[in-house]
């Protein structure tokens, strides 16, 4: 078991770093995702509701898009990453299984893929806000890029054992991610104080980045609500894989057991009573010296003897 995790993680972290198209997005597309959003928007005050503290703080504007620039960003590739390398892997996956690798192995691997992904994005793009924002609460938004990652690559693991094609897919984790960042920053939204965006993935990410960047304060209940929606996507996917998966190939009966179709001791046998391994194979054939219909027997169970008998 230890060894087919250990191959298993291997090869789903290979896959990963083999899509090319998504280290592009990763390198180019945040770092001109923050200059292009944050050139469009001032530095003006906007009111925010930290509905866990039950009070409403002013911050800027501009840093408050920042943050949403980047959940906006990192959403998308993990989702894309995690979606594609599912896709890719389940064929790979069924002939794993059907080759005696336990399906247990290949869940927790792209478990572990998916969460070591989520991590190492959230990290890089909290690096990349370095370079047009330095905060004091860096930690809180660090962290906040690695719940909303570890989010959406849950959702695109369960997206990609779900949808049947590769183009429903993708804009399933287009709208999602888009409308749900978007919803949550104030300064391009007016309902985002509203109550109802409770019920959306980023919405315990975005009050605990905005509380630690802001308010320098640790809203522990929003990062566990996070965790709730991840736990809840990668629980559905993980299920749904374990349900698509084949049934794994069994091992060969070590010797003196009984293989399938071999009566027991109690069992009575039909075959003939001194049958040998000799005319076993040879059940279909007459006895020496006679045609099909001369025996006494079925043709079924006419016995040839050895050879060594038919020649004397």
């Amino acid at each position: 078991m230890r060894q087919q995790l250990d191959t298993a993680i291997r090869l789903s972290l290979a896959g990963q770093v083999r899509n090319r198209f998504a280290w592009i997005l990763l390198v180019a597309f945040v770092p001109v995702w923050y200059l292009v959003i944050g050139s469009m928007i001032s530095h003006t005050g906007v009111a925010f509701r930290l509905r866990a503290t039950g009070s409403t703080v002013t911050v800027d504007g501009h840093y408050l898009t920042l943050i949403t620039a980047g959940l906006s960003s990192i959403t998308l590739i993990t989702g894309f990453v995690v979606f594609a390398t599912v896709r890719r892997a389940r064929p790979f996956d069924r002939r794993l299984v059907l080759s005696g690798y336990r399906p247990s192995a290949l869940i927790a691997a792209k478990t572990c893929g998916a969460l070591v992904q989520a991590v190492a994005i959230g990290a890089y793009a909290a690096v990349i806000m370095l370079f047009f924002w330095r905060p004091a609460g860096l930690w809180a938004i660090a962290v906040t890029f690695m719940l909303a990652a570890a989010t959406y690559a849950a959702l695109g693991l369960l997206i990609g054992v779900l949808v049947r094609g590769d183009l429903e897919g993708f804009f399933l984790i287009i709208m999602i991610a888009m409308l749900d960042t978007f919803l949550e920053n104030p300064v391009d939204n007016p309902l985002a104080n509203k109550s109802m965006l409770e019920f959306f993935p980023s919405y315990g990410p975005t009050q605990f980045a905005a509380a630690g960047a802001f308010h320098h304060q640790v809203l522990a209940g929003m990062a566990a609500v996070s965790l709730a929606w991840t736990a809840v996507f990668a629980l559905l996917g993980l299920a749904v894989l374990r349900l698509r998966m084949p049934r794994p190939a069994r091992a060969a009966a070590p010797a003196g057991t009984l293989s399938a179709g071999t009566p027991s001791a109690g069992t009575p046998s039909t075959s003939p009573p001194h049958q040998t391994p000799t005319a076993a194979v040879a059940q279909t054939s007459g006895g020496p010296g006679r045609n099909p219909g001369e025996s006494g027997l079925p043709a079924d169970q006419r016995v040839v003897p050895p050879p060594a008998a038919r020649t004397g």
